[in-house]
């Protein structure tokens, strides 16, 4: 299992937290106080455990497919409907989105391969990520694929309640390929896809997903 990069900063600090406060804990705390030390270790251990966590990559065979729309994140199937899409796109889409907790995985994967034709962050407020509204008014960051066979999937990444930063990696006119990184979302958040309808989805509304691994729709 690897480290995702975008956990260097918030790594470094909680290492640095857990040596400073066990450090001191140890140094200068009398050893009849042990029960004191070892909750400091304790806690300080929980704390960096949970961040190198937070940012783990695990080892995984992800699978592509040129029919295949992707799962663009791990987490739970929260949204399967036809909505009226707020950006780009003046036609209905289906909309499949997929929330992730602070215990899933948090890399953002490509859905499909094709040319990236729009990217665009919103500023917005921190609602809770399965909240109906936070795919319209929590802060996001989207971006549109052109497939080769001419349709376009727009994949929105959203800022959830504890959510402080969306990175996304990619840029207008470059050919997006197939599950490699997307972007990465600290702290819970979700992700929405919006489809073309005449997609056939191949998920349930509170199936469980793997980025990269999970089938959510496909071409017809």
């Amino acid at each position: 299992m690897k480290l995702h990069r975008e956990g260097k900063g918030p790594i470094t600090v909680a290492s640095c937290v857990f040596l400073v406060c066990n450090g001191l804990a140890f140094g200068l705390l009398s050893t009849t106080l042990w029960y004191v030390q070892g909750f400091i270790l304790l806690l300080t251990s929980v704390l960096l455990g949970l961040v190198l966590f937070f940012f783990r990559i695990p080892k995984r065979v992800l699978i592509q497919g040129e029919s295949y729309i992707q799962a663009p994140c791990d987490g739970t199937v929260v949204v399967i409907e036809e909505v009226e899409p707020d950006e780009y796109f003046s036609e209905k889409r289906l909309q499949i989105s997929v929330f992730m907790s602070v215990l899933n995985v948090h890399v953002n994967l490509n859905p499909i391969e094709g040319e990236v034709v729009y990217s665009c962050y919103h500023k917005g407020k921190n609602l809770v990520a399965w909240h109906p509204k936070s795919s319209t008014e929590n802060e996001r960051h989207s971006v549109v694929y052109k497939h080769a066979n001419g349709k376009e999937v727009l994949a929105k990444q959203i800022a959830g309640a504890l959510a402080n930063r969306i990175v996304n990696y990619l840029r207008v006119g470059e050919r997006a390929v197939q599950i490699q990184e997307m972007g990465f979302i600290k702290f819970g958040s979700r992700v929405d896809l919006l489809l073309p309808l005449d997609c056939t989805v191949n998920v349930q509304l509170g199936d469980k997903v793997e980025g990269g691994i999970t089938t959510l729709a496909q071409w017809k």
